[in-house]
């Protein structure tokens, strides 16, 4: 039995397969499929990643919920708390000056020029808006010759140290201020308590005799080591009692002058005291 050309398991046509072209067919059939799913897939990966930023684009620029209400949630700049730290304070804790009483208590303290350029300076004397110009200024070491009777004793029996005596005058008025120094605060207080008229006016300018031998309005009055006396009247020599209302004012002013002038001499050694301090 004769086959025919070939043998037997051909193909149609009668030839025998050509395996090795089929199977070069086929793998480059299976690398076309792979190339196209690597592609495909690629593609896709791209897609994704793409949408994935758009997203966080859309959230990071506010457009989104999320964003909103993180935002609301932070304080406004008003609100926030300030990093700058509060300035530092420093109290003032220099002493005070001691009192100008202090000063003027006793002769250990009151170590200032005393003359009667000191206590007094100017050629005026104002009190409260009065003017009064001074005529005479004199001072003495020896003070019962600037005291009648019954006050010399008491200036001497108190160790008097001097007495400063200045008159000033003022529409027809004339007041003489004497200013007595003593050792300390208890000696003149002493002379206030034991105080007797009077102060000797001191004459000048236009008072060329007042209160010699008529009645006159007269003051005394203390401060620290000092004490101080007026005599107060017309400066024509007539009498001045107790209505005369002109002369008790000038008697009054001329006390509270003297006052102040020793209040002003404790007051500056206590300023300058303070400063040394």
């Amino acid at each position: 039995m004769s086959f025919g050309q070939g043998g037997p398991g051909g193909g149609p046509g009668g030839g025998t397969p050509d395996w090795a072209a089929l199977a070069e067919n086929a793998e480059r059939a299976r690398a076309r499929r792979r190339r196209w799913l690597m592609i495909g897939g690629g593609a896709l990966a791209t897609a994704a990643v793409a949408g994935v930023v758009a997203v966080a684009v859309i959230n990071e620029g506010g457009g989104g919920d999320a964003s909103d209400a993180s935002s609301e949630s932070l304080p406004s700049p008003e609100d926030l708390p300030s990093s700058s730290q509060p300035e530092p304070t420093f109290k003032d804790d220099a002493p005070p000056p001691p009192p100008p009483e202090d000063f003027i208590a006793d002769s250990e303290r009151d170590k200032a020029p005393l003359t009667s350029k000191t206590l007094f300076p100017t050629t005026e004397m104002t009190v409260k808006g009065r003017t009064y110009e001074r005529v005479a200024v004199k001072a003495s070491t020896k003070c019962g010759s600037a005291a009648h009777a019954g006050l010399g004793p008491v200036l001497s029996k108190n160790d008097c140290d001097a007495i400063y005596r200045a008159t000033y005058t003022k529409d027809g008025q004339a007041v003489t201020v004497g200013i007595a120094v003593f050792e300390d605060t208890a000696a003149a207080k002493a002379v206030k308590k034991g105080y007797k008229p009077n102060l000797v006016a001191l004459p000048g300018g236009d008072a060329k005799d007042f209160c010699r031998t008529v009645e006159c309005r007269t003051t005394v009055n203390q401060l620290g080591r000092y004490a101080f006396f007026t005599i107060a009247g017309h400066a024509d020599g007539k009498a001045s009692g107790a209505s005369d209302k002109a002369a008790v004012r000038a008697a009054l002013d001329g006390s509270e002058f003297a006052r102040q002038r020793v209040y002003d001499r404790g007051e500056k050694q206590a300023a300058e005291a303070a400063k040394e301090s």
